[in-house]
């Protein structure tokens, strides 16, 4: 299935993509959120006939594709030719970082240049939606624990992540640098995330091609690496890492967003994102 939200911003309707057209899915669920990302929940949605919702007119804004989200988990350095053109060895185990939830938006909102940045760069990633809830989740295990996957893009100021001092977070929390979606496809539906085309492009100009193939921890590996530090509870997002062509990698100097200009992002089969470039107040 794909899931989505629609509907204006803190006002958002649960949706199914049927294929064609949205279907609304509010006289059914209350919303795309914690509560219905079990397995349980999600098998009552699949043997719903999409025909017999009503379907949603027009070309709603498309929000979040999940509500409530806990824990925004992103991976740094995850696949191989990133870290090559960042010149960074490859790590011996996963490096964790988190995002504020306050950065999520919609997969096609403005995304703002925060006041003072000169270098806020892109990174399309896979997301992974926690569906059931674990702690010291076995390799062996872990996909079970996912309700599905989304595109992401892990919006990056590299200035403030590196040159600030402390933490990456600082450089990856603002507000915009989180859309996910539009859609979050059960897992089913993607039988190996190792096999995933990823793109990315500005103004027209493809900078990121890659394949999930090339993350140096899988998807599986991650979860239960994750949750032997924290818990993993429904809602909450993995963002898995980016392939090469981020702006902070190009030669022979570095390219970073404008006011302006659009990006367009996507995984294979969950969906593209479009984003316009705005100067935050």
């Amino acid at each position: 299935m794909k899931l989505l939200r629609f509907g204006e911003a803190g006002q958002e309707k649960p949706g199914l993509h049927d294929g064609q057209v949205i279907r609304d899915l509010s006289a059914v669920i209350s919303d795309v959120h914690p509560a219905t990302l079990g397995d349980s929940a999600l098998q009552k949605l699949r043997d719903l006939d999409p025909s017999s919702l009503p379907e949603v007119p027009g070309n709603p804004r498309i929000g979040p594709c999940v509500a409530g989200v806990g824990k925004f988990i992103c991976i740094g350095l995850n696949y191989k030719d990133h870290a090559d053109e960042t010149g960074a060895a490859y790590p011996k185990e996963p490096i964790i970082f988190m995002k504020a939830t306050s950065a999520i938006q919609g997969p096609h909102d403005t995304l703002l240049i925060p006041r003072n940045s000169r270098k806020t760069d892109w990174e399309v990633e896979l997301g992974v939606v926690i569906g059931t809830a674990g702690k010291y989740i076995p390799v062996e295990e872990a996909l079970n624990h996912v309700a599905g996957y989304c595109t992401v893009n892990d919006v990056s100021e590299r200035e403030f992540q590196m040159e600030r001092g402390g933490t990456w977070d600082k450089g990856k929390g603002c507000d915009t640098f989180g859309p996910i979606g539009p859609y979050l496809v059960t897992r089913d539906e993607v039988p190996d995330p190792q096999n995933l085309k990823l793109w990315l492009e500005v103004d027209g100009h493809r900078y990121q091609e890659g394949t999930t193939a090339n993350m140096i921890f899988t998807v599986a590996e991650l979860v239960s690496y994750v949750s032997q530090f924290m818990s993993l509870q429904p809602g909450d997002i993995i963002s898995t890492g980016t392939p090469a062509g981020v702006g902070l990698g190009q030669k022979p100097e570095p390219v970073y967003l404008k006011e302006g200009q659009t990006l367009r992002l996507a995984v294979e089969g969950l969906g593209e994102q479009v984003q316009k470039v705005a100067q935050d107040a």
